[in-house]
């Protein structure tokens, strides 16, 4: 199978089911920001992490795809698996479980610490971007209203696991000091 097809030379792609769209449409825009943000995730893990946050990233990137598929199939499709609410209880029950082990958070925090954490930073403002476009695109078309749910929980567990990951390896959250108003 070759890698180029040339059917986007003209600024199209092709959706599940073979409807074409133009490359910057928010139905792309939704899906491709979902692509780079698992690709961020990729990142993350090869920064570092603990094998047990790397192995909840990897289940993450697998639902993920999942995510990408759901927003490029516009309408039903039996083969396209969607996402639901057992992937938002999945990222619910990570981010409850990872909380436990954390000092409560008191204020803001700077994102960073070790590499990993802001690497899981960074992917926590694509996530966020990605919710924003999967919203805009919810208002122009019918979607699964569960993706932004999904993303919405994911953008939360990606700054607790991001906490998480300075905490196992002993570096604390750097607060964020606002400056002084006035004179």
């Amino acid at each position: 199978m070759k890698i180029y097809t040339k059917t986007g030379d003209k600024g199209e792609t092709g959706l599940w089911g073979g409807l074409r769209v133009p490359k910057d449409s928010l139905r792309v825009q939704a899906y491709g920001t979902v692509d780079e943000c698992n690709a961020a995730l990729g990142v993350a893990r090869a920064s570092g992490l603990d094998g047990g946050l790397d192995g909840l990233l990897a289940k993450v990137q697998d639902q993920l795809f999942v995510v990408g598929s759901d927003l490029a199939t516009p309408g039903e499709s039996a083969n396209i698996p969607r996402v639901g609410a057992e992937e938002v209880t999945f990222l619910e029950q990570t981010i409850d479980a990872l909380e436990r082990e954390l000092e409560p958070l008191r204020q803001f925090i700077l994102p960073g610490g070790t590499p990993a954490a802001a690497h899981l930073h960074l992917a926590r403002t694509v996530c966020r971007r990605a919710e924003r476009w999967t919203v805009t695109l919810g208002r122009e078309e019918p979607i699964n209203e569960q993706v932004s749910v999904y993303l919405n929980r994911l953008s939360d567990m990606l700054f607790v696991l991001a906490r998480a990951a300075n905490a196992r390896a002993g570096v604390d959250d750097v607060p964020w000091n606002s400056p002084r108003m006035g004179g």
